[in-house]
């Protein structure tokens, strides 16, 4: 089956290019040229891959990215005319998988989707043991420690730490965690994340001046290990 690739981008020339260029390596291709529009297709579609560009009409790829991310995981690969520290720094914050600076060579851009779908094909791989610096999880075992030291969770405590941790050094914004934890069925207190996240730092943080979970203010969460 083909892989089928969402572009985000309303400049014409950049479309036309990676139209043809996707096409030629056997990609499924669906094109929206705006924010709002590539929003809708992206949380309504099922797609292998999006290439989102930060600078577009209506929404930025900022807001188009953490809008796909509260409800999506589908990769993210941002290209932008503006090659600053600070834009790759919120791009990736934001959720985006990598980023790539225009002008860019086409060969660049296909060898870093295949090494992202590569990456993201291993971490789908079952895994037992799940580990970030000195803390580890063993699913099969029902068991985490850190430092050597068993750490007692409740399951819902359980599963969002293994969630952290098969998204480790990945921003998690609360509507996903939540959809993935809690299941998209949910109709409890919206703040429920939080609440949980802070039960966590309590038994996985406190006491270690290494701290793994950390806050991207006004994005949500990422387990840095």
């Amino acid at each position: 089956m083909k892989e089928h690739v969402l572009i985000i981008e309303d400049e014409a020339a950049m479309v036309r290019l990676l139209e043809l260029e996707l096409a030629y390596e056997g990609y499924d291709i669906t094109v929206a040229r705006d924010g709002l529009a590539g929003v809708e297709q992206a949380v309504q579609g099922s797609y292998d891959l999006i290439l989102l560009d930060l600078n577009l009409p209506g929404i930025n790829g900022i807001e188009v990215c953490k809008r796909i991310r509260a409800v999506k995981q589908t990769p993210i690969i941002m290209i932008t005319a503006r090659d600053t520290v600070s834009e790759r720094v919120r791009g990736l914050d934001t959720g985006a998988d990598d980023y790539v600076p225009k002008p860019f060579a086409i060969e660049e851009l296909l060898a870093r989707m295949r090494s992202l779908q590569r990456r993201l094909q291993q971490s789908r791989e079952p895994v037992d043991l799940l580990e970030a610096k000195d803390l580890t999880l063993s699913a099969a075992a029902h068991r985490v420690t850190r430092a050597g030291q068993d750490i007692e969770l409740s399951q819902r405590e359980f599963e969002l730490l293994r969630c952290l941790l098969q998204n480790k050094n990945r921003l998690m914004n609360r509507e996903a965690l939540l959809n993935l934890v809690w299941g998209y069925s949910y109709e409890g207190e919206t703040n429920v994340v939080d609440v949980y996240i802070r039960y966590l730092r309590m038994k996985v943080d406190e006491g270690y001046a290494d701290k793994l979970i950390h806050t991207v203010r006004g994005s949500g969460y990422i387990l840095r290990g």
